[in-house]
């Protein structure tokens, strides 16, 4: 048996212990212990696991995982998300499907602050899921919008995503996560778009809202700036050079906790809980990543992922022909599986492919993690529209998978731009300092 076959049987393996529900880090570990000890021997996986497990875990860039996520439970805390919703009602209200539209640019504006798209759509789905069904939204709508404002908070920086992609590519983080702010931005304006269009063809979807006066929506700007100043310290001085992203995440989450303490939010409780959620979320990061290392590693060694390459690149199709198949191998896995598997899965594998086709890793950063966002808002995994089903049990699972489907469509139209004009990506990261 060739050692590239060995390597494909792992794969197997490891896609059969996920489809029977292993916990995925497992699913990862265990056919690369096997690979590893049937290739090698005992003494070179315990080495293995010495220096990549045991060095990786004392990595200072991983800080910069638990930091974010610190960030994102302190502002979760401050009720700030509440707020952001009504500025965004203020201001968009009056248009049909002004609420819809609202509600994404409430998420952006949180997802900017969380790094957490799972959060971002559970905060923003107990909040607007209810307004909007009162208001006479039909309830696809409703769902398929706070669904789109939630995915974009893996995509606008902070974003564990870009963090994990980094690491596992040995790409800057911090080019990844200045490189996520115009698409996230350009993505949040598509959403809206769709909103826009969908109810100018079909006005029944959504009704008309009441106007604010201007005074009450520069006065409901107030609530969006704690976010907006957080945003700018932590990303600008990313950018600007004056720190690095591990001390913008000490930085962030540090100023998150300065506005729950502001706000008078903060308790005692608040505070154990916040510290308990960011240990568990850390933990189940940590874990999937090591186990990835190791992975990795297997892999490496079987070839499989530059024999693939070779064969793709040996192949009469174009490098546009073989993003496309990427694209839609992701489409595919996406509707089976976790986002976060997906990831640390793949990169391996996909990443010899990329590299040979000469695309920017920077860019491949930004593609992964849009089409990630398909795989949280598809059948049957769709893990934020079972979120948004638990926070608001007025939107029935269907109504809101039908919704997220609708919002698919400027994904794609994101990725087209993206394939054609790379500069949307790369703009800011090679302006950096």
């Amino acid at each position: 048996m060739s050692i590239e076959l060995i390597g494909l049987l792992g794969i197997v393996v490891m896609f059969l212990l996920m489809f029977l529900r292993v916990p995925i880090a497992i699913s990862m570990a265990v056919p690369a212990f096997i690979g590893i000890l049937y290739l090698k021997d005992w003494k070179v996986l315990s080495t293995v696991i010495e220096t990549i497990v045991w060095n990786h875990s004392f990595s200072y860039m991983l800080t910069t995982i638990p930091m974010f996520v610190l960030m994102g439970e302190f502002l979760f805390v401050s009720g700030i998300s509440g707020e952001l919703f009504l500025a965004f009602k203020k201001w968009f209200g009056r248009l049909r499907g002004g609420l819809a539209m609202g509600t994404v640019g409430a998420s952006a504006i949180f997802a900017a602050a969380s790094g957490s798209s799972i959060a971002t759509t559970g905060t923003m789905g107990v909040i607007a899921s209810k307004e909007m069904v009162n208001s006479g939204y039909n309830k696809s709508l409703a769902g398929g919008s706070i669904i789109a404002g939630g995915s974009l908070g893996i995509l606008i920086p902070p974003s564990t995503m870009f963090i994990i992609y980094g690491m596992m590519s040995e790409q800057s983080i911090g080019k990844l996560l200045i490189a996520g702010i115009v698409p996230g931005i350009l993505l949040t304006i598509l959403y809206m778009l769709t909103v826009y269009i969908t109810v100018l063809i079909r006005p029944g979807l959504a009704p008309k809202g009441s106007a604010s006066s201007w005074g009450e929506r520069f006065s409901s700007l107030r609530h969006v700036i704690w976010v907006l100043i957080l945003f700018v310290l932590v990303i600008g001085g990313m950018y600007i050079g004056l720190f690095g992203p591990t001390e913008a995440a000490g930085i962030g989450a540090f100023g998150a906790f300065l506005i729950v303490v502001l706000r008078r939010k903060l308790s005692w409780s608040s505070f154990i809980e916040s510290m308990s959620r960011t240990l568990r979320t850390t933990g189940f990061l940590f874990a999937i990543m090591l186990s990835a290392f190791l992975l990795n590693y297997f892999l490496a060694i079987t070839r499989l992922p530059l024999a693939l390459a070779d064969f793709l690149t040996g192949t009469a199709l174009s490098a546009g022909a073989i993003f496309i198949l990427i694209i839609i191998l992701y489409i595919v896995l996406g509707s089976v599986m976790d986002t976060m598997a997906m990831i640390v899965v793949t990169i391996p594998i996909i990443l010899p492919i990329i590299q040979a086709l000469g695309f920017d890793l920077i860019w491949f950063g930004v593609i992964i993690v849009v089409v990630v966002e398909m795989g949280l808002m598809t059948p049957p995994v769709g893990m934020s529209c079972f979120v948004l089903n638990g926070v608001s049990p007025e939107l029935e699972l269907s109504d809101i998978f039908k919704g997220a489907l609708l919002f698919l469509i400027p994904i794609f139209v994101l990725i087209t731009l993206l394939y054609f004009f790379p500069e949307i990506a790369l703009y800011l990261p090679d302006k950096m300092w």
